[in-house]
């Protein structure tokens, strides 16, 4: 059978959870055969429950968009880390640093998203945030605690606790 053959040459495998930029967690659920614009497209169905939705994703261009596997563990470790480390904020106005902020959500790299939950957070003591602020470190912590609880196969609400205690720690180290 062809598709096996084609299969073979596969980055991805059916069943596998990878990172795609722009939507965080997926699952890949099958690999297709379609046609576009009169082309054979051979494309990954991921499926994103948190969000249902599903997305095709060109198997020769997964890699090109940035679409990746979970991370392991020692990148979840140093990502754990940065979150315990001293907010660095820019004097630069709040529109260019939520687009900066946006960029790295967007760039599905885990220590970037976890320097924006680091920078983003605030703790009890500190001034409430700005509506656009809180949008941007929801999404980021968010993003964050989805990727931990795929790799580390454990409860989305398990894998925020982490993150807090990681946070918690930065209160005390500042």
């Amino acid at each position: 059978m062809a598709k096996k053959a084609d299969t073979a040459a596969l980055t991805f495998g059916v069943g596998q959870s990878v990172v795609y930029p722009a939507h965080g967690v997926g699952k890949i659920t099958s690999v297709e055969k379609q046609t576009v614009a009169g082309m054979e497209l051979e494309v990954y169905v991921v499926a994103f429950d948190q969000d249902k939705m599903i997305l095709r994703v060109p198997t020769n261009r997964a890699e090109a968009s940035g679409m990746r596997a979970l991370a392991g563990s020692k990148l979840v470790d140093d990502a754990l880390k940065t979150l315990g480390g001293k907010a660095r904020i820019k004097r630069t106005m709040w529109s260019r640093r939520a687009q900066e902020y946006e960029a790295k959500i967007n760039s599905g790299d885990l220590i970037s998203i976890a320097e924006v939950v680091r920078d983003l957070h605030r703790g009890d003591d500190q001034p409430e945030q700005s509506y656009s602020e809180r949008q941007l470190y929801e999404s980021a912590l968010d993003r964050m605690a989805r990727e931990l609880a795929a790799v580390e196969n454990i409860d989305k609400a398990v894998a925020m606790e982490k993150l807090a205690k990681s946070l918690a720690k930065k209160k005390v180290a500042a």
